[in-house]
């Protein structure tokens, strides 16, 4: 899809701010910003929580049994902290 449109010079000096700081070029800021309203307006709250999750999936670093063990993993850290046996 081409889109032409008009805007005023605050947007274009929006725009080329957005692309100073990122060198993005204004149709992937054009885009990236339709994606930031989506996501605000169209999505549920559930679809938001499935993003982020998405987006942070395989981000952390830990047993994977944590949840799990953390009495375990906490009392053995504080043991070696303290120099307990």
């Amino acid at each position: 899809m081409q889109i032409n449109t008009q805007i005023d010079d605050s947007y274009q000096q929006k725009i080329a701010a957005i692309h100073e700081a990122t060198q993005l070029n204004t149709p992937e800021i054009i885009k990236q910003a339709l994606d930031l309203l989506y996501e605000k307006t169209a999505l549920t709250g559930r679809q938001k929580n499935r993003m982020l999750l998405e987006m942070l999936a395989g981000t952390a670093e830990g047993p994977e049994d944590l949840s799990v063990n953390y009495k375990d993993y906490l009392l053995e850290g504080w043991k070696e902290k303290h120099g307990i046996d």
